[in-house]
């Protein structure tokens, strides 16, 4: 920094320590020139003969501020108006039986287009609606390894899979009470 530039922030703290006004003046031109916003109020300095700030006159200033403060907008409601945490009836003319070795495209004549299709290495998972995917936990899945079926984890009535399930309806899960953490029960 140059001499002329020191002398001139000495001069400016001489002339400004103890001047209240010129220090908020000072404070506020600088919150402008860092883009900070310069709406928010300013408590105002007790006078010389009160005592200091207390513990009540803080929680006070502190509830004001709150009050101040805009209130952040609501989350988008979902679309329909029907609420996401409960199941939807699923009623559909597509019913019938899947069996172990059926292709896609056999599937897709039988239900209809899934709700969801997954893809990962050799294998494909077919989502379906079955209107307890929230009380069930899962859509109906239909599992393909290199285009044909393997495995159906099926809980509406329409759809039925002629082999093994690795899911059968009356198998329940096993509660997970450590939070997000994934378990496998023994065999």
């Amino acid at each position: 920094m140059r001499r002329s530039t020191l002398a001139i922030c000495a001069l400016l703290t001489v002339a400004t320590y103890g001047c209240d006004s010129a220090r908020e003046k000072l404070k506020l031109a600088w919150d402008k020139v860092r883009g900070r916003s310069t709406t928010t109020a300013t408590a105002p300095t007790p006078p010389p003969g009160q005592a200091p700030d207390t513990a009540a006159a803080r929680r006070a200033a502190a509830q004001q501020r709150a009050a101040q403060r805009p209130t952040p907008p609501a989350p988008p409601r979902p679309p329909g108006g029907a609420p996401v945490t409960q199941d939807v009836p699923y009623v559909s003319d597509d019913t019938g039986t899947i069996a172990p070795g059926m292709s896609e495209r056999e599937i897709y004549q039988l239900w209809g287009a899934p709700a969801a299709v997954r893809r990962v290495g050799e294998y494909t998972y077919l989502f379906f609606n079955n209107g307890c995917e929230y009380t069930c936990g899962t859509m109906d899945v239909v599992t393909l390894q290199n285009g044909n079926v393997v495995d159906a984890i099926l809980r509406w009535d329409g759809h039925g899979y002629s082999g093994e399930s690795s899911s059968p309806p009356g198998k329940m899960p096993i509660p997970n009470t450590g939070g997000d953490t994934l378990r496998i029960p023994p065999p």
